[in-house]
């Protein structure tokens, strides 16, 4: 039986993270179905996974709003039950307590503070997960240095802030997460990193609305051998991640991994783009269209249109308890380098692996029990 695993939030009093931690502590108690956690379902009993009851939350945010009067928020706007921030209070403030601020500078000071505030925490516990789910950054400008771990020693203030991250958590013995597009573990000197450390790592981009739709849809217009001429998007969103994907810079990221699900699947680049709306009135819903134009038998026109609605918070923050206990599993059995079996979580899965979303359940199931 595993022990106590400890999740390190980075944007820990953030809506997904604050999801989390409230709604791990809600079934906990029984006061909430299992409803969106992959790894309750059947095909997950008796892997020997972590149990919610052992997971440990902790973290870093650059906001010092408590976690209890985060959760308030969100259940005046209907992401959280009504109830639950009271009949979780203890539970928010145990987690609030091991919270810390996140450094404010960066290279090789902030990345000490990291790898000391996660060292304090593993303290007592069997394993530490890192688990990125703060806003989401621009792309990470190409340099020499990323190239390999001995360059990237001199060179660690050239790392974006989700790169920090990963590299502070392989050197603090942790696996590491990106739920975000940012850059997180994906530069050869972090892979480099985590493999010698012997450490496992996920990501990147959770795969939550419009992006998992298409990882179902895109494999059957191939499988019926249907030619797709294009493929457009539009995604109008509230909330902190609507306001950070705002900016181009940030938005080219996420749009970079949801166009990637449709190449790898269709086995080619189709016309077509993603295009995304802050709409703050929204708040933590977001709402997404797509229009597919294809082509059938003696080249016939046709189109798929498709509306999905959901709540951001509430779409996310089971699975990023799933990947909390399936990288603590990961963890345990000293898996090194990236787990391409998580790829089923993702819109750009790190690892070689299958990105139909049927072919990547199964190979995740597979995987929990092997």
């Amino acid at each position: 039986m595993m022990g106590k695993i400890g999740v390190w939030l980075v944007g820990a009093r953030g809506s997904v993270a604050t999801t989390a931690i409230a709604g791990a502590a809600a079934m906990r108690a029984g006061l909430a179905a299992r409803t969106g956690c992959v790894t309750e379902l059947p095909d997950f009993a008796g892997a020997d996974l972590p149990g919610l009851e052992d997971l440990v939350f902790a973290g870093h945010d650059v906001v010092d709003t408590p976690l209890v009067k985060r959760a308030e928020h969100l259940a005046a706007a209907g992401v959280l039950p009504s109830t639950l921030p009271a009949a979780v209070t203890a539970e928010l403030e145990a987690a609030e307590a091991r919270l810390r601020p996140a450094p404010a500078e960066g290279g090789r000071s902030a990345i000490d503070r990291i790898v000391a505030d996660l060292t304090a925490f593993r303290a007592g516990l069997d394993h530490v997960v890192v688990v990125n789910v703060s806003s989401t950054e621009p792309p990470c400008a190409p340099h020499p240095a990323h190239e390999s771990l001995a360059a990237l020693e001199g060179a660690l203030d050239t790392l974006p802030s989700s790169a920090q991250y990963a590299y502070a958590a392989f050197r603090a013995g942790c696996g590491f997460v990106d739920f975000t597009p940012s850059t997180g573990a994906r530069l050869p000197a972090l892979d480099e990193l985590a493999r010698t450390a012997g450490l496992p790592y996920a990501g990147r981009d959770g795969k939550t609305g419009e992006t998992l739709l298409r990882s179902v849809l895109a494999p059957m217009f191939a499988q019926r051998a249907l030619n797709v001429l294009s493929w457009s998007g539009t995604n109008l969103l509230g909330g902190g991640d609507g306001a950070t994907l705002a900016d181009p810079g940030a938005a080219s990221s996420k749009n970079a991994s949801k166009q990637q699900v449709l190449s790898r699947n269709l086995g080619r680049e189709v016309d077509g783009e993603v295009h995304i709306d802050y709409v703050p009135a929204l708040g933590d819903w977001k709402t997404a269209w797509d229009h597919v134009l294809f082509e059938g038998f003696l080249g016939t026109r046709m189109t798929l249109q498709l509306t999905w609605q959901g709540c951001d918070s509430a779409l996310a923050a089971p699975l990023v308890l799933d990947l909390a206990r399936l990288t603590g599993k990961a963890c345990r059995e000293g898996v090194a380098g990236p787990v391409a079996e998580f790829g089923f979580f993702f819109k750009d899965p790190a690892g070689d692996g299958p990105h139909d979303l049927a072919s990547q359940y199964a190979a995740l199931r597979e995987w929990a029990h092997r």
